[in-house]
């Protein structure tokens, strides 16, 4: 993977790394930066936790996927972001949701260049080895 790739993957990786310890430390500014309210009761519990749990794993297997001979774990977070902006993209087209463009954007195309970063690092691995 050339270093270009590596340093927009590792600025990927710390930011929703980061996104998930602010769901740890301060979630209300954490929710309100993706647009939601905070919860009550247990469903407060579900969100903070659940919300923290998505980004710091997606963040954290990111970064390990930056490591020499560790691009294959770039999949795994490329599924998780795409998989995210399908459901974000079934909520608007199902349970009327509004219509969250720029998260999908982002997702979308943070998905691919995960996954163009793993097959780079992929190949670069195979030939090494």
């Amino acid at each position: 993977m050339n270093s270009k790739l590596r340093i927009a993957i590792i600025v990927l990786g710390v930011a929703f790394t980061s996104q998930g310890l602010g769901w740890v430390v301060a979630p209300d500014r954490a929710a309100a930066g993706l647009g939601m309210p905070v919860l009550d009761g247990l469903a407060r519990s579900t969100q903070f936790g659940d919300f923290a749990a998505f980004f710091l794993t997606l963040g954290s297997s990111i970064l390990v996927g930056c490591m020499p001979g560790r691009s294959r774990v770039l999949h795994f977070p490329a599924a998780l972001l795409a998989t995210a902006a399908l459901g974000r993209t079934l909520a608007w087209m199902l349970h009327g949701a509004d219509f969250a463009a720029l998260f999908i954007a982002v997702e979308t195309i943070g998905a691919l260049v995960l996954l163009v970063a793993a097959r780079q690092g992929w190949n670069v691995d195979r030939s090494v080895g």
